[in-house]
């Protein structure tokens, strides 16, 4: 069954070639499908093309299409064309003709439309949410250690003290900046493109407003034409929210790959947490989080993909669009999961609290000891250059002391005010 269909078949090679795993993918999209159109028929029966009495069986109908879908029950089956065909063809076999009803005063651009912003929307908010429960473990790591030193590097050489407080309080907030880039693709989801139709509206008298707010949108996309040219722009708008997450992510999984090598050894997990190597017994390797690296690594190609497959496309849909979901599907689930994993792994790592001990971190406070001097009344320049004498003499001898206490320091790591922006970030999502 084709929505289109005029009474013949494509060539077989064709439709293959053009439908690819489309059934797949849009089975993520069939309960979304469902719920768009009864917000349909609700309005199409406020203004006379639904009879009243048709309304609740239609409504009922799809209520249980709904709910075999939430039940893993619904399939589509072979020789149906997409997700939207095949709600029809079930509700038009089990209802007759008023099942044929639904599809008025729509397209299937703006069906599959709504379908997509409907999902974004939801799977939008789940990637802020997992993001949020990383935040909320990396804040009370961050509380946990926020007395333990560890060494501060630039140019990967030995610079000044950090602390582990400081380190994974870094990334928290980091994830903050993250999520407002997640907000903002969350609001070009939050947008209604139904009744844009085939992209130049209709001429039934269909009232927008009122499916706008049946769907719980905050509002719609009102000029139709821009409707149809939201496709693409809301996967780009996504792709580049989970391309941020996974840039941190990524950046992450490097900081742990690097501070677990025995040569650093600031961190450790249980055995359980790591693999082995098939020749080498003493292995205790960090693949997770080389795996993670990789994927987030991958999952910043994403923006670029989606920008080539809709770079200079006209006015109006094109059939390219359709392969934005192979792109876009995958790359949510795997930041999801990446997201969990990390926050999984992080309830069990292990924290060395003995780290600058080891005389080979004693420059680490070279520069703690010239703001002592300077302190003292002695000029910068001066103070800078007596440390660096004794560091060229081989006579430096560190305090280890280290004070630190102006915002987001060493001292005062500043975690109340970092959690107040996150919870302004997630006013967005109607937190």
């Amino acid at each position: 069954m084709k929505l289109w269909d005029k009474g013949y078949e494509p060539d077989k090679m064709i439709e293959t070639f053009t439908v690819g795993n489309d059934r797949e993918l849009d089975l993520r999209l069939a309960r979304y499908d469902v719920e768009g159109s009864m917000a349909h028929i609700r309005m199409l029966e406020s203004i006379g093309l639904i009879g009243k009495e048709e309304l609740p069986v239609l409504l009922a109908g799809l209520e249980e299409i709904r709910q075999e879908i939430l039940d893993g029950k619904f399939t589509i089956e072979e020789g149906i064309e997409d997700v939207h065909s095949q709600v029809e063809l079930l509700l038009t076999q089990r209802l007759g003709d008023v099942g044929k009803k639904i599809h008025s005063g729509r397209s299937r651009n703006d069906q599959v439309l709504v379908d997509l912003k409907l999902y974004f929307r939801d799977e939008i908010r789940n990637i802020a949410h997992e993001a949020v429960h990383l935040f909320d473990r990396l804040q009370a790591l961050s509380e946990q250690y926020k007395e333990v030193l560890m060494p501060g590097y630039t140019h990967l050489q030995i610079a000044m003290p950090s602390s582990f407080g400081l380190w994974f309080g870094a990334y928290a907030e980091t994830l903050v900046d993250d999520l407002q880039l997640v907000a903002a693709a969350y609001r070009v989801a939050n947008q209604n493109p139904l009744g844009s139709a085939a992209g130049y509206g209709s001429s039934f008298p269909l009232n927008r407003t009122m499916t706008t707010e049946l769907l719980h949108f905050e509002t719609m996309h009102y000029n139709v034409v821009a409707a149809q040219m939201s496709r693409g722009k809301t996967e780009r708008a996504t792709a580049y929210a989970i391309g941020a997450v996974a840039s941190t992510l990524g950046r992450f999984a490097m900081d742990v790959c690097l501070f677990i090598n025995q040569n650093f050894g600031f961190i450790s997990f249980p055995d359980e947490y790591t693999t082995g190597s098939s020749i080498m017994p003493h292995k205790k390797n960090p693949d997770v989080f080389e795996i993670m690296r990789a994927k987030c690594n991958r999952l910043q190609s994403v923006a670029g993909e989606v920008a080539l497959m809709t770079t200079n496309l006209p006015v109006g849909y094109q059939r390219d669009f359709q392969l934005l979901k192979d792109v876009m599907f995958p790359a949510i689930e795997e930041i999801k999961s990446c997201l969990t994993m990390c926050d999984m792994m992080l309830q069990h790592i292990r924290i060395n609290r003995d780290i600058l001990s080891d005389p080979k971190y004693d420059y680490l406070f070279t520069v703690e000891d010239v703001n002592r001097l300077a302190l003292q009344g002695i000029p910068f320049r001066e103070a800078y250059r007596q440390i660096g004498m004794q560091v060229q003499n081989h006579t430096y001898s560190p305090t280890r002391e280290v004070h630190h206490t102006h915002e987001g320091s060493i001292g005062n790591l500043c975690n109340d005010h970092i959690r107040e922006k996150l919870l302004r970030v997630m006013k967005e999502f109607g937190e």
